[in-house]
């Protein structure tokens, strides 16, 4: 993000930071989502992200321009402001359309499931940070990659993703062989060009060889606030069984 910030400074670019994953998280001993190298940063509230209000999502910035452009654009472009009028309000009724907007609020259910949830959240990623030490510890002797962490920053571990040998290893099996042992595991994430919405404007996998060489052996172990070190066991021990 400093390069990034950096060299929008120098040719005058915005720049919106998609922090979907990483509500939670810091940079240099900051949180993610203060905006030190953003105009704008987002979040996501989706139910398999770290905090949800069921679906959903937040946009976050430190100026004052952007913020109430996006309180607009979220409520149809309308204002109750009458310095945003065209002419004097006609009463305490009144309001005006400003610009087009769209209908992105959240309803007042979903917001208070967030704000519970967000009272919780230092907890959630804590306890992530418990289950993924215990990862660290336990996969360590195993033919995989194990997640890394840059010592600038501490992330909020939305996801414990393992590299498996895609030369030793058909991740398929893998993945159906952990599934057999009642293990949820996943695949994060298909790449976006191998899609057919952009297969068709020409992109092919051999022009993005690292992301098919990643894709090839990605596979994700369960990671939740809620889990229980006898789950963790059961997983541990699945997939040091089907790795031996």
């Amino acid at each position: 993000m400093t390069a990034i910030y950096s060299l929008a400074q120098r040719y005058g670019v915005r720049i919106i930071e998609d922090a979907s994953h990483a509500i939670g998280a810091t940079f240099r001993a900051e949180p993610v989502g203060n905006c030190r190298y953003s105009d704008i940063t987002v979040f996501s509230f989706h139910p398999v992200k770290i905090i949800t209000t069921a679906e959903g999502g937040m946009a976050v910035t430190n100026s004052d321009h952007l913020a109430g452009r996006m309180a607009r654009l979220a409520t149809h472009g309308i204002t109750r402001n009458p310095s945003l009028m065209t002419h004097e309000p006609d009463g305490d009724w009144y309001y005006q359309q400003v610009d087009l907007g769209f209908n992105y609020r959240l309803t007042d259910l979903q917001a208070a499931l967030g704000l519970s949830q967000l009272s919780r959240l230092e907890a959630y990623v804590e306890r992530r940070h418990q289950i993924a030490q215990r990862y660290n510890h336990e996969l360590a002797a195993l033919p995989v990659q194990l997640p890394y962490q840059a010592q600038d920053g501490r992330s909020a571990l939305h996801l414990y993703p393992i590299r498996i040998d895609s030369v030793r290893f058909d991740r398929k099996q893998v993945f159906d062989a952990l599934r057999r042992e009642g293990v949820g595991v996943n695949v994060h994430y298909i790449p976006v060009y191998s899609q057919p919405y952009y297969q068709s404007f020409g992109f092919v996998a051999d022009d993005f060889p690292e992301a098919e060489r990643y894709y090839a052996g990605a596979l994700s172990i369960p990671m939740y606030p809620t889990m229980t070190d006898q789950q963790q066991d059961h997983v541990i021990a699945a997939v040091i069984r089907v790795l031996q």
